[in-house]
This record gives C-alpha cells, sequence and structure tokens, in this order.
C-alpha cells in the first residue's frame, strides 16, 4: 500500500506539473527578425518621462499618450480606431490598430498606457506599449497570415482594475460576439531582467520547484483551462531568441495570474494570456516612482517582442 502511495503522489506531482507549466519540446531555429533598442527605450523615455503624470485623472497626458502610439501605428500602415468611452464623467480611448482586417483568422496584442498614480510607469506598462509599438513594424514588413489587433488600453489601474470601465473590459464587451478570434496576448511589464540569484520570487513555495530563482526569463500567464492555446503560443516563441520562456497555468486567485487586461477576455471565452516579466514578483519598484526607464533591458525587452511577433506569425 505505501508503494501504491508514493507511485500516486509521484503521478500527482507529475500531473499537476504539466498542466501548470505546460512544457513542450518544440525548439524553434533564431528569428531573423531584429528589433532596435533604442527605439523600445525612446518609446518608454516618451511615456515615462515626458507624459507623465498618466493615471486616471490626467487626461490630458492620457489623450497625448493615445496620439502618440495612434501616430505609431498609421506609420506602420495600421488601419487605426480611437475606441472612446467615459467613466466618471471624463472620456478615455482605447487605439487599435488593425492589420490584415477581414481575414478569417485573427489575433489580438494588447497592452494598456496608464500608469498608477505616482509613478513614471516605465516598466508598468510603457514596456508593453513600446512593445506593441515595435510589434506593429515588425507586422508591416512581416505580414503574418493571420490578421492582427493592436490594442492600446487605458485604465488598467485602480481605481479602474477590476471595473467594467477597465479599457481591455470595454474593447472585450464589444468583440464578445466574435468568432473569428483564436486568442489574446497582452504585454505587460515586459522589460525588467535580473540575474542575481535569488532575484525571482513566487506567490507560494512549491513553484520553486518548476521555476527558475533568477529573473532572467519571460513568463507566459494563463487560467487554467486554456493549456492547448498556452502551448501553442510558448512552442512558437521558444528558440525563437535567446530568451527562455516559461509558462503556468494557474486559478485566478492565486495573486497576479489576473493582474492585468488578459482577464477581461476570459468572461467571454477568449484564450488569452499574459506576457510579463512577472512584476512584483521580480521588480521590487513596481508601482514606486522608482519604476523608471534607466531600469530597463532593452536588449532583453527587443527578444521579447521579437519572440511574441513570431508566435502570432506561427499561430
Amino acid at each position: 500500500m505505501l508503494i501504491w502511495g508514493i507511485a500516486g503522489l509521484i503521478a500527482g506531482i507529475g500531473a499537476a506539473w504539466f498542466s501548470v507549466t505546460t512544457p513542450t519540446r518544440q525548439n524553434n531555429a533564431r528569428s531573423s527578425l531584429h528589433v532596435d533598442e533604442s527605439r523600445l527605450q525612446a518609446h518608454v523615455d516618451m511615456l515615462s518621462r515626458q507624459l507623465i503624470p498618466r493615471s486616471h485623472t490626467d487626461t490630458g497626458n492620457l489623450d497625448r499618450c493615445a496620439e502618440y502610439i495612434s501616430g505609431h501605428f498609421v506609420q506602420a500602415g495600421a488601419s487605426v480606431e480611437y475606441q472612446r468611452f467615459s467613466a466618471n464623467g471624463r472620456s478615455y480611448a482605447n487605439v487599435i490598430g488593425r492589420f490584415g482586417s477581414g481575414k478569417k483568422r485573427q489575433m489580438i496584442v494588447g497592452a494598456h498606457y496608464d500608469a498608477a498614480v505616482g509613478t513614471p510607469g516605465a516598466d508598468d506598462n510603457a514596456s508593453g506599449i513600446a512593445g506593441l509599438i515595435e510589434l506593429a513594424y515588425l507586422i508591416r514588413d512581416n505580414l503574418p497570415d493571420t490578421g492582427i489587433e493592436l490594442v492600446a488600453y487605458t485604465l488598467e489601474e485602480p481605481p479602474f482594475y477590476d471595473t467594467e470601465h477597465m479599457g481591455s473590459a470595454v474593447h472585450a464587451a464589444s468583440i464578445a460576439h466574435r468568432k473569428d478570434i483564436e486568442g489574446v496576448l497582452v504585454l505587460e511589464m515586459i522589460g525588467y531582467f535580473d540575474d542575481a540569484p535569488g532575484s525571482q520570487s513566487y506567490p507560494f513555495a512549491p513553484l520553486k520547484l518548476f521555476y527558475p530563482g533568477t529573473g532572467n526569463f519571460i513568463a507566459l500567464v494563463g487560467k487554467l483551462g486554456q493549456s492547448s492555446f498556452m502551448r501553442r503560443v510558448k512552442s512558437s516563441m521558444q528558440g525563437t531568441t535567446d530568451l527562455p520562456v516559461y509558462s503556468i497555468n494557474a486559478p485566478s486567485f492565486i495573486t497576479g495570474v489576473d493582474f492585468s487586461d488578459h482577464r477581461s477576455y476570459w468572461p467571454h471565452g477568449f484564450n488569452a494570456v499574459m506576457v510579463t516579466d512577472t512584476a512584483f514578483y521580480r521588480n521590487k519598484s513596481y508601482h514606486e516612482p522608482g519604476d523608471v526607464a534607466e531600469r530597463l533591458d532593452y536588449q532583453r525587452m527587443a527578444q521579447v517582442v521579437v519572440s511574441v511577433f513570431e508566435a502570432l506569425r506561427k499561430s
């Protein structure tokens, strides 16, 4: 009986590992594409130095952010739409850039451009917007077979987080009827990396059995029940750059699993995954004044953008 008990325990641990981490043997060839690190830094500088503050009360700067993003989308050849809405008596807008409209299969990639009150928001989330803008140029020059919608959201941060006024919630509700959407990728903090041992933490200790203790990787985060989509994305990203890719499917009650705009798509039945440097589990300046542009690693951020594009191209 003891042997069977041990065997059952091992089998249970193995099943949990497979379900949570979505392992894949896929190892792609290195991508030939390149993203200019100085361009990424210029975007982050613009949002985190010149267009601050970017909180929900700073509508003038939020409008200027939207104009900056839409200008780049237009330069990249996207069809651009402002999705306007109101919250607490103020006007806000998501910015949508479409490539390949009318194609049978569509993917959505999003990132929020607002920042928490009192922070410059370089990693959170000027980094995600910088990645979104440079994705637009990669799409222009390497148009995939899949149609792609890039969405820059507003109002991800408190006090509108987890309300119907989140920009992503507004967008998700507007597309709830659509059957052509393969899935959603949300870029949430993609610029902070740390090679020091012990620099990566987790919401609970057992995860240390499955994941590294060093914050030198990019993570894909999703909920239980979408392992197939997660595996597709992960297997398309792995090996396309030198940056390691890890993934987790976990219940939303685990702190951080639903801490971004991907959560807005789940109630409508869409597969949605967050692409992240794991935020406060690595970056100790999360939601602090110290979240500044010079702390970010633009070389590895560029690798994130390339690998996400390869996931779009292969999906």
